[in-house]
């Protein structure tokens, strides 16, 4: 019990009561009369509210916006009856028979937007595209130079824009959402595709929603949680038609894309001032099938894989967390990648595994997308580095080192690519392009196979020089023709130049097809590094099977069709001129006889690879013992008179100009430069590098 003595009750007095009581009620009444009075005048806030986004939709974006009706329903509830949306002058945008917007009370009164719960009833959003106009052209309208002023003061940090693009979307789902017969559809002058929602429910942000692609053509259903409040959200995306193509980006990009289920989950975001906005979350994939022309003809499926980690993004970068995991099956790795916009455009990528089972790395491959490759089996841990740093407006100062350990690594059995049956005989199918030309047998049955004991010695210097240097010391791939294919290409903006060696070339023939797709030249990568690695062919084999295939005409295969063909010799009686002649069409064979004239001379512009080819056997002291003419054979070259061209009226005895073919002879002078550069950034190597 208390002790009453100890403690006493304050006893208000009744002046001091009565001044309680009205204080109290005198602040209600403030508050109900502002109530009231804010009541009252609602509807005019709600009326200038419309006005004023009609204003700017027409002003900013050409676009109109009517609605029939639109009252409060509540006390932060705004409805709206028969609205549409439509550009100026173009097909309609959106029509909607009805939505029900409500805001949260509580962050209103601090100036945050953010909706509470929506309904949408009877909405149409239609998209249309016709030859190079649209109705949805004003999403990618250009900045006016009063707009471009105004960005420039009011310049933003890479996190800031980021971060403020994350909390708009949120801000944009509700908590709570009633969806009713909702469709989106794409229209152009080739097809229409409608995706429509029946029915679709948002409670409390769990979210169970069923999405109908062109009425019962596929249906994904989306099931998950988001808690705009705190920007979480996960997903999980699932088909009921397992080849069922995610629609619009297929015809748009020419991507098709299709999975058993699809997940996503954004776990957390952290800020710190303007300057720092770190993202966490992850994605998974089961039986994600993808197929693009420039990717692979074959669709690539992918079983299960997954990447954890996230994003940090600063004032000017933006950048794969640290720990950043990617896992197909047994197999994970954690790359580093990062952009920097300012000062300068800086990309960098790495990539360091660690010691791993190789077979784990073969056994994340997507099934048959190598088939080269299928049922290869091997042995042994194997480890990878790899560092590039670029400046994309400075790509001269390249930085790209590639390495790997694979010391013990055995390949057990070969897949379909038995590289250890390019030892005996066996049959080169011959193709141009996609058409098959004729089979050549590899062996002495053939009479015109040239063994490489047989093959004029100053033949192969001269082959080798044009097309691989460094052959017998590289490992199946040059470093710095790696670096010099980058930079070239980022200066183009596409893809313009490879760095293909022998090894790569005999791959590429021997055993893929000829499409231009990246998995075919990372196939082609692949079977290089284990045919090297193996060792089980020896390099003068690969050369001399090598000589033996390449194309040197129209339906012209091998060294000795070639010499026959244009010289009427065998490979063996080539002089160092021919040799040149011969190297020189190696990139461009059918070609070859536009290098002559009717005299069956070389035409002038041809002397340039004679001085840029013969001037490097020279520094290389590979001359030595051979018989030099003047301009290294180049007027001894002669073709044969059955192939010359015939004589052209009015025209003097004398080399024709090759004006007929300027656009091969700048082509062909752009890679006599780009080969002279990295053969003098090759020869800078010191002898310890280079029997490294």
């Amino acid at each position: 019990m208390l002790d009453n003595k100890r403690f006493k009750v304050p006893d208000f007095s009744f002046v001091k009561k009565r001044w309680f009581i009205i204080s109290a009620a005198s602040v209600l009444a403030v508050l109900l009369i502002g109530f009231i009075w804010a009541m009252s005048i609602r509807g005019d806030m709600l009326n200038k509210a419309v006005a004023k986004v009609q204003k700017k939709l027409k002003e900013d974006y050409q676009l109109n916006f009517e609605v029939q009706k639109y009252e409060f329903a509540g006390l932060t509830t705004v409805d709206f009856q028969k609205v549409k949306i439509y550009p100026d002058s173009a097909e309609q945008l959106a029509a909607i028979d009805q939505f029900k917007v409500s805001v949260k009370l509580f962050p209103l009164l601090s100036g945050t937007v953010q909706l509470d719960e929506l309904d949408l009833k009877n909405a149409d959003i239609t998209l249309v595209k016709h030859d190079s106009t649209s109705n949805y052209d004003f999403l990618f309208r250009k900045r006016t130079e009063q707009d471009s002023t105004e960005t420039k003061q009011e310049a933003k940090t890479l996190a800031e824009t980021i971060d403020n693009l994350l909390k708009r979307a949120f801000q944009a789902v509700p908590d709570n959402l009633n969806l009713e017969n909702v469709s989106l559809s794409f229209q152009d002058s080739a097809s229409t595709q409608v995706v429509r929602i029946p029915e679709g429910l948002i409670d409390d942000g769990d979210y169970d929603i069923d999405v109908f692609l062109n009425e019962q053509e596929a249906k994904w259903n989306f099931k998950g949680n988001i808690n705009s409040s705190r920007q979480t959200m996960n997903v999980i995306i699932s088909s009921d038609n397992k080849e069922a193509k995610i629609p619009f980006i297929g015809r748009r990009f020419g991507l098709n894309v299709s999975f058993d289920e699809l997940s996503f989950h954004l776990d957390n975001v952290s800020r710190k001032g303007k300057e720092s906005l770190e993202m966490l979350g992850g994605v998974s994939a089961k039986n994600l099938r993808v197929n693009h022309k420039r990717l692979s003809l074959e669709t690539i499926v992918l079983p299960g894989g997954s990447a954890n980690g996230g994003f940090l993004v600063s004032e000017n970068t933006i950048e794969l967390v640290q720990g950043t995991n990617v896992e197909v099956k047994d197999f994970s790795f954690e790359p580093k990648l990062k952009f920097s916009r300012k000062p300068k455009k800086i990309l960098e990528m790495a990539v360091h595994t660690g010691m791993f089972k190789a077979q784990d790395f073969f056994d994340a491959l997507p099934v048959g997308l190598f088939e080269t490759l299928d049922g290869i089996q091997v042995e042994g841990d194997i480890q990878y580095d790899m560092d590039f740093n670029v400046d994309l407006d400075d790509p001269d100062e390249l930085k790209f080192s590639s390495k790997i350990n694979d010391q013990n690594l055995k390949i057990k059995k070969w897949g379909k690519a038995n590289i250890a049956d390019l030892n005996g005989p066996f049959v080169y199918e011959a193709y141009e392009d996609t058409l098959k030309m004729r089979d050549i047998r590899l062996d002495a049955t053939n009479p015109n196979f040239a063994p490489l004991g047989q093959i004029a010695p100053i033949l192969k210097k001269t082959v080798l020089n044009t097309e691989d240097p460094f052959f017998y010391k590289h490992n199946g791939f040059e470093l710095e023709a790696f670096e010099l294919s980058i930079v070239t290409n980022i200066k183009e903006k596409k893809f313009k130049r490879g760095a293909s060696t022998i090894s790569m070339q005999l791959i590429k023939n021997l055993y893929l097809n000829r499409n231009k797709t990246m998995m075919r030249k990372f196939e082609e990568i692949l079977l290089v590094w284990l045919m090297e690695q193996s060792k089980q062919v020896s390099k003068d084999r690969l050369l001399e099977i090598y000589l033996n295939i390449i194309e040197w005409g129209k339906n012209v295969y091998g060294i000795s069709e070639a010499s026959k063909y244009y010289f009427g010799k065998k490979p063996s009686e080539l002089t160092i001129g021919e040799s040149l002649y011969l190297s020189s069409i190696i990139p461009r064979p059918k070609t070859g006889l536009s290098s002559f004239d009717y005299t069956g001379h070389l035409k002038p512009w041809v002397l340039k690879h004679f001085n840029t080819y013969g001037y490097i056997m020279n520094k290389l002291n590979q001359l030595e013992g051979e018989n030099v003419p003047a301009n290294y054979g180049f007027y001894q070259v002669e073709l044969q008179s059955s192939l010359r061209p015939p004589r052209p009226r009015g025209i003097p005895d004398s080399m024709m100009t090759h004006d007929d073919i300027k656009d091969i002879v700048d082509e062909i002078d752009k890679e006599e430069q780009i080969r002279k550069t990295l053969l003098e950034k090759l020869f800078g190597k010191s002898k310890e590098e280079e029997n490294n």
